[in-house]
């Protein structure tokens, strides 16, 4: 009776499980050819990375100058054959192509979108390298670039970030915020690909930060743990929808530091050295060579 009665509450929650309106928005037919991108991949694709740009601190434990050429050819291949599959699967996520005849376009399309992040990768390592400089410099408690390198998770959301910005430039869909995403479930740092960081930036600690997409970063700057560089308000369309792709976070100028859990909402701007305090909340413009600070 029980083992009946079992049997009917499982049968009835199938049913509504497999009802269409409760699938609305949730559910994806899959074709072949049309994967969702994988987060397993993705993760073997920023390893990848890591390992390309800062040799013998990612990837093969052992690495030698004399062969590094071979090794680094070896590495970009599986990168740009692992991207490539991946960027296809995020082209098929966005784009509709109900009988397939999109699907050849796509693949020369992914391919060549693969090429051209690679082609960055030598201006992603220089810009990563002004980083670890600064993660550096902003640390009495440092004491090598192998300590930035292997400990600090700056640098590992900072190569995410810088690989994914590139891709979102490029107009690849999904996977950016996939592999931003990672980064932040590896260290407590939120940063939106979208957003622009200039060079020789870096975070300290980072538990915590959020910077948002349509966020400017110009060079030279350091924030701390718990800051929120946000929007203010949502403008909603006619409908009561949020109107998206519209500049909502702010503007940070070169030279500018932020302590701990400040808060800095909107499109403002934060002009050249100015120093935010600790728990500190902006919300209008700042002055260059300003300082706020939080008295109460």
């Amino acid at each position: 009776m029980i083992a009946h009665k079992m049997t009917l509450m499982l049968n009835e929650t199938v049913e509504k499980l497999s009802e269409p309106e409760s699938l609305k928005g949730l559910f994806r037919q899959h074709r072949d050819g049309y994967p969702l991108p994988s987060g397993k991949v993705l993760e073997e694709i920023i390893q990848l990375s890591r390992a390309i740009l800062f040799p013998g601190y990612f990837g093969k434990p052992r690495v030698n100058i004399s062969t590094i050429k071979y090794q680094i050819g070896v590495d970009v291949e599986n990168l740009h054959r692992l991207l490539s599959e991946q960027i296809l699967s995020g082209l098929c996520s966005s784009e509709d192509d109900n009988d397939g005849t999109k699907l050849h376009a796509k693949k020369a399309k992914s391919k060549e979108l693969a090429f051209q992040l690679i082609e960055k990768l030598p201006a992603i390592r220089h810009t990563l390298g002004t980083d670890v400089v600064a993660a550096y410099n902003g640390d009495p408690a440092a004491k090598s670039y192998a300590e930035i390198l292997s400990c600090y998770p700056v640098i590992k959301t900072l190569t995410n970030y810088r690989i994914a910005h590139e891709l979102f430039l490029l107009g690849v869909p999904l996977i950016p915020r996939i592999i931003t995403e990672m980064a932040h479930s590896e260290t407590g740092i939120d940063i939106h690909p979208g957003a622009t960081i200039g060079e020789y930036f870096t975070i300290d600690h980072g538990t915590g930060v959020v910077i948002g997409e349509t966020c400017v970063i110009g060079n030279n700057v350091k924030i701390y743990q718990g800051v929120t560089l946000g929007a203010k308000s949502f403008p909603l369309d006619e409908q009561g929808n949020p109107i998206k792709g519209i500049a909502r976070h702010p503007v940070i100028e070169d030279n500018v530091v932020i302590y701990a859990n400040a808060t800095v909402l909107g499109r403002i701007t934060i002009g050249k050295d100015c120093v935010v305090g600790a728990n500190t909340w902006v919300l209008e413009d700042m002055a260059p060579q300003t300082h706020k600070y939080n008295k109460a």
